[in-house]
């Protein structure tokens, strides 16, 4: 699968823009991360943008989902991967089989994560571009516990388990969603 494939396969199962957005968003901070971790770079993007796929299927329940995307995704991807985005979400009891798949895991979760704190920040800004957004900004506004609640600070963080500091993966994770700012309306 290539990621026009997946982006497909998205609009095919995702009704509402904002969650495809917020996939795109995801699948961009994960090819940057798998290019600074020597990762397998389209392997990633595919997991980043793939692994809200089940929302509308689960009707948002936490408790399923993933696991509608392991049904819909089975086949398509490495089980690998598959196995990173149904364990993303604690709340379904599915845990990674493999070490492979629980780092992969653990990216997706802070990518997922940084990707609601930066457009949380952009929205703030005049502009409401990420041109706008500094990585002081971002640092600041992860300080800020009542700003962007839905950001679990704590799955951002999952970044140092990858070997990174929270501000390193808050830049990289910027740059690579300026990338895509045009797909994004940011």
């Amino acid at each position: 699968m290539d990621r026009q494939e997946a982006l497909k396969l998205l609009s095919k199962y995702l009704a509402d823009e904002r969650m495809v957005k917020h996939c795109i968003a995801v699948g961009a901070i994960m090819r940057s991360l798998a290019g600074r971790l020597k990762e397998d770079e389209d392997l990633w993007e595919l997991v980043g943008l793939l692994h809200d796929i089940d929302y509308d299927v689960t009707n948002r329940d936490m408790a399923r989902h993933g696991l509608g995307a392991m049904r819909i995704l089975e086949g398509l991807l490495p089980e690998v991967a598959v196995d990173a985005i149904a364990s993303h979400n604690e709340h379904n009891g599915h845990a990674p089989g493999s070490l492979e798949a629980e780092r992969l895991m653990h990216a997706l979760r802070a990518a997922d994560h940084a990707s609601g704190l930066i457009v949380a920040t952009a929205l703030v800004m005049p502009s409401k571009k990420l041109a706008e957004v500094k990585p002081e900004s971002l640092m600041k506004k992860f300080k800020q516990k009542d700003f962007a609640r839905g950001v679990d600070r704590n799955r951002l963080k999952e970044c140092e388990l990858l070997g990174l500091s929270l501000e390193e993966f808050l830049v990289l994770s910027l740059e690579s969603m300026k990338k895509v700012a045009g797909e994004l309306g940011l």
